[in-house]
């Protein structure tokens, strides 16, 4: 699985940050990082959880 991010949708609310932090970061400028793009084990469910709850639907994952 790869996560991918709309970041022209993103608004950088930290929601993901909060469900999966080891994927994504929202750093002191203001914008998401993806820490991890292909995150594997525990961390695709969290990623996952993260693409669903977005509140702008910025993430989504490829298989």
């Amino acid at each position: 699985m790869r996560v991918v991010v709309d970041f022209d949708m993103c608004a950088s609310t930290g929601s993901c940050m909060q469900i999966a932090p080891e994927v994504f970061e929202v750093r002191s400028d203001g914008y998401l990082y993806i820490l991890q793009e292909e995150p594997e084990g525990d961390l695709e469910a969290k990623a996952k959880e993260a693409a669903d709850l977005c509140p702008t639907g910025a993430i989504s994952i490829e298989d």
